[in-house]
């Protein structure tokens, strides 16, 4: 009686009420328990037939679809309405942030500016005490002059350079300076408007370099003039009388002329107000002319040119330009 209960119970469906002669076979305690047993047993087998089924139905759905949903969604949210992770307000609370932030920096360095720009001088340098000596300088600008004497496209390079920077020293233009006394410096008291008179050097003092008897500035006869001056130091004032030396690094000496005479710095040239008080001031000028001669062409020679006979330095071997200058000059026959 109880295996025919139990086989009634397992093929019968699971919610349709129990006949009438089987509940009158099952009235005993074990055969209960084995017909409960029996349809928790089919409930679960159904319910986990359709977790499969549906688990089946969505692994079956593309993956891509997801990845491209999560991307957009990165960059703009539709349901949330976030822009690169943030809302409108958001933006807008950052980006006041950040506003606010740089017009701050914006104006401490304006105002840093304006409190420094309160403590310079229009006129005078405020730190001047790196650059106590001048440094010496030639012309044309090169510190290794070849050429040919016979072609004059080989030197037209360097007698343009001298004329063009001769221009300033036109009577023309020193005809608006002063005509200074000799030997002495030149000292101005400040005025009003700050403006300083500057002392006449004419290039008509240079003589045969001054490209007025010789346009060609020696170049080509084989012996080439080379001007050198000082820089500007504002306020200098040399002791002593000074002039420029130069030298050939050789044993045999090589005959030179000096324009001014010796070489001599004047002075009157001293000292110097800076380039807004100084507007006509010049550099004074020394032309240096080498006396080649046939032994010395095809030759390269190296010289060196200092300023002596005052307390300015040309020994410092940090600075080579500092007083002094070497250049090589070679001229091919």
């Amino acid at each position: 009686m109880f295996s025919i209960s139990l086989l009634l119970s397992l093929h019968r469906p699971l919610h349709s009420p129990p006949p009438r002669r089987l509940l009158r076979l099952t009235t005993s305690p074990a055969a209960l328990c084995c017909l409960f047993l029996g349809r928790r047993n089919r409930a679960f087998w159904n319910q986990t037939k359709y977790i499969n089924t549906t688990m089946a139905s969505t692994e079956d759905k593309p993956a891509n679809k997801e990845n491209v949903s999560s991307w957009k969604d990165s960059f703009y949210n539709p349901r949330t309405g976030e822009l690169m992770g943030r809302t409108a307000s958001s933006w807008a609370l950052i980006l006041l942030f950040y506003l606010v932030f740089y017009c701050f920096l914006a104006g401490m360095f304006a105002l840093t500016m304006w409190v420094m720009l309160l403590t310079l001088d229009d006129y005078v340098p405020k730190y001047r005490d790196r650059v106590p000596y001048p440094g010496l300088v030639i012309r044309p600008n090169s510190l290794d002059i070849t050429f040919n004497k016979s072609d004059p496209l080989k030197y037209a390079d360097y007698v343009q350079h001298l004329e063009s920077f001769l221009q300033r020293y036109n009577d023309t233009e020193q005809e608006k300076n002063e005509e200074c006394p000799q030997g002495e410096y030149f000292m101005q008291d400040d005025s009003e408007d700050m403006t300083k008179k500057a002392c006449r050097f004419k290039r008509g003092v240079l003589s045969l370099c001054s490209g007025l008897s010789d346009t060609n500035f020696g170049y080509s006869e084989g012996k080439p003039c080379v001007l050198l001056k000082m820089n500007r130091i504002i306020g200098l004032k040399p002791r002593g009388d000074p002039y420029i030396n130069c030298t050939v690094k050789r044993d045999n000496p090589i005959q030179m002329q000096y324009f001014p005479s010796e070489g001599r710095i004047d002075k009157m040239y001293f000292p110097y107000y800076g380039k807004k008080a100084h507007e006509t001031y010049v550099q004074p000028l020394v032309a240096v002319k080498l006396l080649l001669t046939k032994e010395d062409y095809n030759k390269e020679l190296s010289v060196e040119c200092r300023v002596e006979g005052s307390d300015l330095r040309n020994n410092d071997e940090r600075d080579k330009f500092l007083g002094r200058v070497t250049f090589r000059i070679k001229v091919v026959e």
